[in-house]
């Protein structure tokens, strides 16, 4: 309504460029806007507050350029129960990007974790009170005394001692608490963002989404956790105390949602915001973006995403039933049908269980999807060099490639060396790397956003 009180008067105020962009922002024409930007800095400035609806910067054009006091008056966001954002603000992605690196920490330390075998040391479940480490021998030595009424007491860590058992709960302890300070530094954050009208109403529901996602994550980690603890398992001879492959397996993979999502939202933040402000061609980026080769090859990278992803949680499998640690050559494998295919873990008759239950088969199974990946993304490489790719699309081409080919020689040598503990935790590390190089390409070849 101000902007198009404002819209009789501002030639004479401030002169033509100004009357543009008064009619602009009365009609809401960010062609306008965004053409003015690339001639008159003032008004750029004003066009990227008025787009990011950033008071900061309006309310500073106000008092400091005076021809354009009252058109930024016009152009300001009004209260929240008039004006809507139209764009995230840039912290937000700065913000969900640092939360997707420490969902990279918190999943390399659980890694760590179930390699050294101390998932299980604690085994109670106290989200507030467990967050102390025991200080005094009395306290070790209470929580020692939980330790030892459960399996892997009897059956992995045989009479382990005080200074053992301290090692395998502080690795367990710390991460869980990692989980938690992660809590705190991404729902606080989110609460107050949304709070203060920081995110669009598409943002908030985003921000929320994941908030939810990051609380199943916690309480999957403790449903995983109490599979391992069961005292059947004491009862059967053959049984190895260890957490449900299924469970384990499903605690990583609300790990690789929770990391893609905070990656790709923080990336679309920025790119929205960056976009907002710059003079680039956008109508020629589009264009290139929407042509049928790169939506052709987009659509592939989309496909190998997935396949990526699904190749990581096959590996959770794989440590699930602590299947690295048999047939340790490569390339062959000396399994027979038999061996693949065994009665021994069909209950009720149901054979096709082997294909989740059976460490020869999984193993299989993970190489097969790995060797298949691998060579998914080289011929993605082979033809996104020859493709008209953006500079960030091929950036993000190049360092998939170069993590595909680290991630196949780490997986070789974690696999013909025994599991050794390094080889592995980098084989997973490096894998969360690959899906999200593998994401970057994906996000760097979607469409601009609308302006």
């Amino acid at each position: 309504m101000l902007a198009n009180r404002l819209y009789t008067r501002i030639p004479a105020l401030c002169g033509r460029a100004s009357f543009l962009a008064a009619e602009a922002v009365s009609r809401n024409n960010r062609g306008v806007l965004a053409a003015l930007q690339a001639h008159h800095r003032p008004l750029r400035q004003l066009a990227t507050a008025a787009f990011r609806g950033d008071r900061g910067i309006l309310t500073a054009l106000k008092a400091q350029h005076t021809p354009l006091r009252q058109l930024a008056t016009a152009a300001s966001p009004m209260p929240s129960k008039g004006g809507k954002r139209t764009a995230d603000a840039p912290i937000v992605g700065y913000w969900s990007l640092f939360c997707a690196s420490m969902v990279f920490g918190i999943v390399v330390w659980g890694g760590l974790t179930r390699l050294t075998e101390s998932g299980l040391s604690i085994v109670e479940w106290k989200p507030i009170t467990g967050a102390k480490l025991p200080t005094s021998d009395q306290e070790w030595e209470a929580e020692f005394a939980k330790y030892k009424q459960f399996p892997e007491y009897h059956k992995v860590h045989i009479g382990i001692d005080m200074d053992d058992f301290k090692r395998i709960y502080f690795m367990e302890w710390f991460h869980r608490n990692i989980g938690r300070l992660f809590g705190v530094v991404y729902l606080v954050p989110a609460a107050y963002f949304i709070a203060k009208g920081k995110v669009t109403r598409r943002g908030a529901l985003k921000l929320s989404g994941l908030g939810l996602l990051l609380l199943g994550q916690g309480a999957m980690g403790w449903y995983m956790v109490a599979s391992g603890l069961e005292k059947e398992l004491a009862e059967r001879p053959e049984a190895i105390p260890r957490v449900s492959q299924y469970r384990l397996t499903s605690h990583l993979s609300l790990a690789y949602l929770l990391y893609a999502g905070l990656a790709l939202y923080g990336w679309n933040v920025l790119r929205t915001n960056r976009l907002a402000r710059s003079t680039l061609p956008k109508d020629k980026i589009q264009l290139l973006l929407q042509s049928p080769e790169i939506t052709s090859f987009r659509r592939k990278i989309t496909a190998a995403t997935l396949l990526v992803g699904t190749t990581c949680l096959s590996g959770a499998m794989v440590a699930g039933l602590d299947a690295g640690l048999l047939f340790n050559e490569f390339p062959m494998m000396d399994v027979t049908l038999p061996q693949l295919w065994h009665s021994f873990y069909a209950r009720h008759d149901a054979m096709w269980l082997n294909l989740f239950e059976n460490p020869a088969t999984v193993q299989l199974e993970h190489r097969i999807l790995a060797l298949t990946t691998y060579f998914v993304l080289s011929a993605l490489w082979f033809k996104g060099r020859k493709l008209p790719l953006p500079q960030g699309s091929r950036l993000a081409l190049h360092a998939m490639y170069l993590l595909a080919n680290l991630q196949v020689a780490l997986g070789i040598s974690t696999l013909v060396n025994g599991v050794p503990i390094a080889n592995a935790s980098a084989h997973q590390a490096n894998s969360v790397l690959l899906l999200a190089s593998a994401l970057r390409l994906y996000h760097t070849l979607r469409p601009l956003p609308r302006f």
